[in-house]
């Protein structure tokens, strides 16, 4: 296991490298609350017609407040996106199947049961999700999550040939870097960025803990390269400036 010191420099040495707006949080899941980690106080939502109720209007949401600070959560505080429980290994597709937002999905065309069915899901049901800043954290993330715009995605894209770039919903690519050991990116989903409130040119990537120095050092080099050859651009396009 990494030093809380190891955390601290990898995320601050990944963020430098990639120039991130937001520096990398960790999500970890686990069968009890993380020690001397608070739990998530924000109020509980009134009930849904189908009684979806819960701390955030998605589990996404928490990734927004994970920049901020550390926190523990508990599945009911995930209870109002049935999507995002899902994905997270909160409750089989049989527990929500038949809730309101799964069929405002389904009746709209943005999804169909086959592709329902083929989601990653985590495959242990947590009892607890913590959430934080990677750089803050005392044992290693089972997943390091990163928003990134569209630059930033490409020098990720170098870095690791043969990168995964995920489509909807957002919140699966957390299920397949834990499960899959492997880093999965994401352009997003319409129905995450409604409720996170994420810039448009945003996107995402999920990278399981274990291989943040690995990532790291790989991003490190391609930035490098990328820096080389940005430079050698730039002084070539001056041929091009109009003459004073």
């Amino acid at each position: 296991m990494a030093a809380m010191t190891d955390h601290r420099s990898l995320a601050d040495s990944l963020s430098k490298a990639l120039h991130l707006a937001v520096a990398p949080i960790g999500i970890s899941f686990g069968p009890e609350a993380a020690a001397g980690v608070p739990a998530f106080d924000e109020p509980m939502s009134e009930p849904a017609a189908d009684g979806r109720a819960g701390r955030v209007p998605a589990g996404c949401v928490f990734w927004v407040r994970a920049a901020e600070r550390s926190f523990t959560t508990a599945p009911e505080d995930h209870g109002n996106c049935s999507v995002g429980r899902y994905t997270h290994g909160l409750a089989g597709l049989e527990e929500v199947a038949g809730n309101d937002d799964v069929a405002a999905l389904l009746e709209s065309g943005w999804v169909d049961a086959e592709a329902v069915g083929g989601i990653p899901a985590v495959s242990e049901r947590p009892e607890t999700i913590t959430y934080g800043p990677v750089a803050d954290a005392a044992t290693t993330p089972d997943v390091v999550l990163l928003r990134v715009n569209g630059r930033q995605m490409m020098v990720l894209s170098d870095a690791l040939p043969g990168l995964k770039i995920q489509g909807k919903p957002q919140c699966h690519i957390v299920a397949m870097a834990k499960e899959d050991d492997e880093v999965v990116a994401s352009v997003g989903c319409a129905l995450s960025r409604a409720r996170t409130g994420m810039r448009p040119d945003e996107m995402t990537c999920a990278l399981p803990g274990s291989r943040l120095a690995e990532v790291t050092a790989a991003v490190e080099r391609a930035a490098a390269i990328d820096t080389v050859v940005a430079k050698y651009a730039a002084d070539d396009a001056r041929r091009f400036a109009p003459a004073t």
